[in-house]
């Protein structure tokens, strides 16, 4: 049984994801003149000096995945489609969704020049399944090297659903040299893998890719790729103006006319990631403050214009949100019956917001802010500094959230900053994106986001489900739905109601839009980008994988 058996008969079209924002300076080196020895210049939205990182477990790596350390097979969630051989070349499911038959790539070799087998993916799922912090897909069954170029993943139960996380998303690492790396806690300086590209130099202020001569996939065109860190979305407008930056994802004035305005550059904007105002949400697992009471979380999401939000901080490139998270309109078919509201309101509900807060206590002072017990209703919200999208968002929305009744600030950090108090549970609200997983179905998102196994204590370091949520009745769902193969939606959907019923009564992400990701690149220098015709890959610079297949299908212009 394929792994995609149905997908591809569901026309669900998946795309884009919140714009985050990217920049460049001239003082790391801008790009060449055109022609086949052009260096790339990319931003991802690092803000500020880089931190040496290649190990592609850690959440604060900063390069190396997709590009460097490979996975078995690339799973396009820009749409549906078959699945990409990289170190895999064909995958099977038996008939009962207990055994997955993976066939390897002969002859790859990393580039150490030791060779590639079996034992290494046997391994690193090993290393995945003993380090519960780096597990964000769950991973509970066994692989087994059956030779150097086949391997079987074995589980107690069916896990059909398992297969894109496992084939597209886990970076496959060498055993003779992770066996003495602590993939939780170590910083990789020197990254083997069997990728088209090699990390050459680094410095804070900028690294580069090599392109790897010894590729199994033949070497790339692009020879060099340069990754600089900058301070936000103002400095890659810049760059895209003044010609230095050559891939930005993120916010440019007057985006829609961009081929206009900028002749050697064009803008793709598609869209799939929700962009979410995350609460620390569980009092059981340690958080502190107003945003644990649901009824806060309610208010604040009926205070939102996001008609207004979306004009002032994102011209009008961002859509409708589903407060159950199936993607609209592609996943609509999965929405429950049971949801009073299947797309979050456009306007603000003043109302409903009064009505949530004073139903559980919330009484409004003097200052026209609530209070309750002797605590104003008062929120910080973490975004990091330079992203200025998202902080014209948590501007707005503190207009909106102040006629309301609520007191909502917003606190600037650097990247690094940003990644530990999420991770960490040091935070109330944080500004992000709720990514939709490796395949168009919500069952990914809704395992990485609100499984309980995925969560922590605060204090320590969480998995996707950095609001550390927890639900009994949503993780039984989420074990069912395991267990059935993905194009049986009449078994799926009650655990589907059941899992949208909780999650907006609960609502620890409050939903505020769909962002429609917009990248900004150079057609004068590179030709081969994803296009509404050849949508190859998600085209977002910062979502590693995919920018690993964009990279490889580029071409320097001559």
């Amino acid at each position: 049984m394929s792994l995609l058996t149905g997908m591809s008969r569901r026309a669900a079209t998946l795309a884009g994801a919140a714009a985050l924002g990217l920049v460049l300076t001239g003082c790391s080196g801008g790009t060449t003149s055109a022609g086949s020895e052009a260096t790339l210049v990319a931003y991802t939205g690092q803000s500020g000096d880089y931190q040496i990182n290649f190990n592609p477990f850690s959440p604060s790596r900063i390069g190396g995945l997709g590009a460097t350390y490979e996975t078995l097979f690339f799973v396009n969630k820009a749409k549906v489609s078959d699945l990409v051989p990289l170190l895999g070349t064909q995958q099977s499911w038996n008939t009962d969704g207990t055994v997955l038959s993976v066939t390897l790539r002969d002859g790859v070799t990393w580039s150490d020049g030791q060779p590639f087998t079996a034992k290494d993916v046997a391994f690193t799922f090993g290393l995945l399944k003993s380090n519960a912090a780096i597990n964000n897909i769950g991973f509970d069954g066994t692989a087994t090297a059956v030779d150097d170029t086949h391997v079987t993943f074995t589980f107690k139960a069916p896990a059909f659903v398992k297969g894109p996380d496992l084939l597209g998303t886990v970076p496959i690492v060498p055993e003779h040299l992770w066996k003495t790396i602590n993939p939780t806690q170590d910083v990789v300086e020197k990254p083997i893998g069997t990728g088209a590209y090699l990390i050459g130099e680094f410095k804070p202020q900028a690294f580069t890719y090599a392109a790897n001569p010894k590729y199994w996939g033949g070497e790339p065109k692009v020879k060099k790729i340069r990754f600089v860190a900058l301070s936000g979305n103002q400095a890659g407008a810049d760059g895209i103006a003044a010609g230095t930056v050559d891939w930005f994802t993120g916010p440019i004035p007057d985006i829609k006319n961009t081929k206009k305005n900028f002749p050697k550059y064009d803008a793709y904007t598609q869209w799939q990631n929700q962009m979410v105002l995350a609460t620390c949400s569980s009092v059981q697992m340690g958080c502190k403050g107003p945003q644990t009471d649901p009824a806060v979380r309610h208010a604040l999401y009926a205070a939102l214009n996001r008609t207004q939000l979306n004009k002032l901080a994102f011209q009008d490139t961002a859509s409708a949100i589903s407060p159950a998270f199936t993607l609209t309109p592609s996943q609509d078919q999965f929405a429950s019956a049971a949801l009073t509201e299947k797309v979050a309101p456009m306007a603000a509900e003043p109302q409903k917001t009064a009505q949530s807060l004073e139903q559980a206590g919330w009484v409004k002072g003097a200052d026209g802010i609530y209070a309750k017990g002797g605590q104003r209703l008062s929120l910080t919200v973490e975004v990091v500094t330079g992203w200025t999208d998202y902080i014209t968002a948590i501007d707005t929305m503190a207009s909106q959230a102040k006629a309301a009744g609520i007191d909502l600030q917003a606190a600037q950090s650097s990247w690094n900053e940003w990644t530990e108090k999420k991770g960490s549970g040091n935070f109330q609200l944080v500004i992000d994106s709720l990514g939709q997983g490796p395949a168009p179905d919500p069952f990914y998102l809704y395992t990485y986001f609100f499984d309980s196994n995925t969560g922590a204590k605060v204090g320590k370091s969480a998995g996707n489900n950095f609001s550390r949520y927890t639900n009994p009745e949503v993780d039984a769902a989420l074990d069912k739905l395991a267990a059935l193969p993905l194009d049986d939606q009449a078994a799926r959907q009650p655990y589907f109601d059941t899992i949208q019923q909780a999650v907006v009564r609960d609502m620890p992400y409050v939903p505020v839009l769909t962002g429609g990701t917009t990248s900004v690149w150079s057609t004068a220098k590179f030709s081969g980008w994803p296009s509404d015709q050849d949508l190859y890959a998600f085209p977002a610079v910062w979502s590693s994988l995919d920018a690993a297949e964009i990279f490889k299908r580029l071409k320097p212009q001559s």
